[in-house]
């Protein structure tokens, strides 16, 4: 396994890890319980941010430009 694929896992287990902190978050009883959860998932997702940076400088994870007209064309489809 190389490091691109150790780093598309990372990414991928990270992604996992603040999607179950985030609804941690959502369905936590008390203020306790929802302000660690909601901590950790600012944690996690500080942790996803560097490892998508770091695999987006090295030419790994490449998004595209949307085009202005479809930009456009969703504003006025939800706008309406």
């Amino acid at each position: 396994m190389d490091d691109r694929n150790l780093m598309e896992n990372m990414l991928l287990l990270e992604k996992g890890v603040c999607d179950l902190f985030m609804h941690g978050t959502i369905e936590s009883s008390s203020d306790n319980v929802r302000r660690a959860f909601s901590d950790s998932l600012n944690t996690a997702l500080g942790l996803q941010d560097r490892i998508y940076s770091e695999m987006e400088a090295r030419g790994w994870y490449q998004t595209e430009q949307a085009e202005q007209s479809k930009i456009a064309s969703l504003k006025m489809k939800y706008t309406n």
